[in-house]
């Protein structure tokens, strides 16, 4: 009789069925037994310390964070609001069968990473200097992840991961030589975490890194000419900014501030001459050094450049005729000696030409040369 109230039960599909659920930590988790034909039989919530917590309807612990939500002899739901770490574990349906019936639930928790922090960021840093910074975030489960990013590109960090208690802390370290180049750039240390559905949590810092100037000059004109307008402009590039900037001419001071006007960087002449020819240097200084560039002026007169260039295209238009005639002649001169090519020949040889034998024609060539006075060349 019992085997075939077992058979009964198995037929009937007498048996409770549960899910596994996941909850962020401080979320809300729904526990749900259901069973799909059940002979007005209880069914029970118990927490992994077997406590119970609901026997059908009937509240059995008092925990203002456990509530019902649905009750019957099919299903039996209830919530947990305000989860914490220590909700995390196994818990229990059981149908009151003979004998009863269980199945279990795995409840995990999630823990949420904090907000990062970046440490080890001096401000000023100073070109050359090695600097070491840490992120850290403390209280994920499981470990969280954490990346760094130097603006928008990522870069590689040396991850170190501790637990404490359920949590975990997580440390990621970034070495940098700094240099001028990595003045405002941004590091960011982002945290990815299952929990964080919405985004990820991550922290910023800006770099001030301090360096010395480095100028150039900028001319307004490449050719500069008598009567003309010059600007020359000092770029300089430093932190902090190098300002004011210096000017000098050959070594000195300027020598005519009422034609020469220096405004900020720049040094402006209001009409040329010669006597503005030299060797302007700008000098830029902050305190961790000093740069300077230097500019040679030649003021060129219009009138001559004017003159020198028709002399250029005289000279060129002689030497494009000076070639075209040479070639012109060699053209002539290598049809002239095409035509008149060809080969002589001598009477020297002519007794060979008759000769029956080699001998004969020895001697007949011998006879020849004995008449020598009377060869004769002929062009055919």
């Amino acid at each position: 009789n019992l085997w075939k109230a077992e058979l009964r039960f198995c037929i009937s599909g007498q048996y409770p069925l549960v899910q596994n659920v996941t909850v962020t930590e401080g979320g809300t988790a729904n526990l749900t037994c259901r069973v799909e034909y059940n002979d007005n039989t209880s069914l029970q919530w118990s927490n992994p310390a077997q406590q119970t917590l609901f026997f059908g309807d009937k509240k059995a612990l008092r925990d203002n964070r456990i509530e019902l939500i649905h009750a019957s002899f099919s299903e039996l739901t209830i919530s947990i609001s305000d989860v914490t770490l220590t909700d995390e574990g196994m818990y229990t349906c059981s149908l009151f069968t003979m004998p009863v019936r269980t199945a279990k639930a795995y409840l995990t928790v999630l823990g949420v990473p904090e907000k990062p922090e970046i440490d080890g960021l001096t401000k000023p840093a100073l070109e050359g200097d090695q600097i070491t910074l840490t992120c850290i975030t403390q209280g994920s489960k499981p470990a969280a992840d954490l990346r760094w990013f130097r603006n928008e590109k990522e870069v590689k960090g040396a991850k170190e991961v501790n637990a404490s208690g359920k949590t975990f802390t997580v440390r990621s370290s970034l070495q940098l030589r700094v240099d001028r180049n990595d003045d405002g750039v941004a590091y960011t240390c982002r945290v990815d975490h299952v929990a964080l559905t919405q985004s990820p949590q991550q922290a910023t810092e800006v770099l001030e890194v301090h360096y010395a100037p480095r100028v150039e000059i900028n001319p307004s004109h490449a050719v500069p000419q008598e009567g003309q307008f010059l600007k020359l402009e000092c770029m300089s590039k430093g932190n902090p900014s190098p300002d004011p900037v210096l000017w000098t001419k050959d070594g000195g001071q300027l020598p005519d501030l009422d034609r020469m006007i220096v405004e900020g960087r720049e040094l402006t002449f209001i009409s040329l001459n010669k006597t503005d020819n030299g060797t302007y240097r700008c000098e830029a200084s902050n305190h961790l050094g000093t740069s300077s560039a230097e500019y040679v002026l030649y003021v060129y007169d219009p009138n001559a450049m004017g003159q020198h260039g028709t002399d250029h295209a005289l000279i060129g238009g002689v030497v494009a005729v000076v070639v075209f005639v040479t070639l012109c002649l060699i053209i002539v001169l290598g049809r002239y000696l095409a035509r008149h090519k060809g080969t002589y020949l001598t009477n020297e040889a002519k007794g060979a030409d008759d000769a029956p034998d080699a001998d004969t024609a020895i001697i007949n060539a011998e006879g020849n040369h004995a008449h020598a006075e009377e060869k004769k060349e002929y062009f055919i």
